[in-house]
């Protein structure tokens, strides 16, 4: 009986590693990312400024889906929110401002299901949410007032990137290839 519990978790496990390895590949979240997000309460998360330097990170509610997504609730009037609008890559910092860090690309959902999915999640992650203090609610979506963002990582930043408000961003990918182009031509 023991041998064939351990040969149904050796199978599950197994069976994980392929769900988790497929998931990061579609995501480009790296293992450290996976890891980080599926052990956080917060990320930290700083969006870039009209003049290319980062703002502030501040910490975040957020809900990791298996696909690799991260989804975030925001007041729609929020600098973030603002800069996210304009095109703003996001640098992401996971569990403090000195964990890992990643750049990503961050769009707004319109979709009810994904509110729904926000509405029914936050509470089960947030205990402030379940008390009923804090977290997404329905009237504020259908009011605008709150505006769910989704972000998928694009690159990795190196080990201790920390938040550096009024400092350059770094590069995302699309800016680098772009820059190498140019100077190749």
């Amino acid at each position: 009986m023991i041998e064939a519990s351990r040969y149904i978790i050796s199978i599950a496990t197994a069976l994980c590693a392929i769900v988790t390895a497929s998931t990061l590949t579609a995501a480009s979240a790296s293992q450290r990312d996976f890891d980080a997000l599926s052990g956080a309460s917060y990320i930290y998360i700083a969006t870039v400024r009209k003049d290319g330097n980062q703002s502030r990170a501040v910490p975040v509610w957020f809900i990791g889906k298996p696909d690799g997504e991260i989804l975030i609730d925001t007041n729609s009037t929020s600098w973030k929110a603002r800069r996210i609008r304009r095109g703003s890559p996001v640098l992401i910092w996971i569990g403090s401002r000195s964990g890992p860090a990643f750049i990503g690309k961050a769009e707004f959902v319109n979709d009810p299901a994904v509110r729904d999915f926000m509405i029914e999640r936050i509470p089960k992650k947030y205990w402030l949410a379940w008390m009923g203090f804090f977290g997404p609610k329905r009237a504020k979506f259908d009011s605008g007032a709150v505006v769910t963002i989704r972000i998928m990582i694009e690159s990795d930043l190196a080990a201790g990137f920390q938040s550096q408000p009024g400092t350059p961003a770094p590069a995302t990918p699309d800016k680098t290839s772009a820059s190498a182009s140019r100077i190749q031509n």
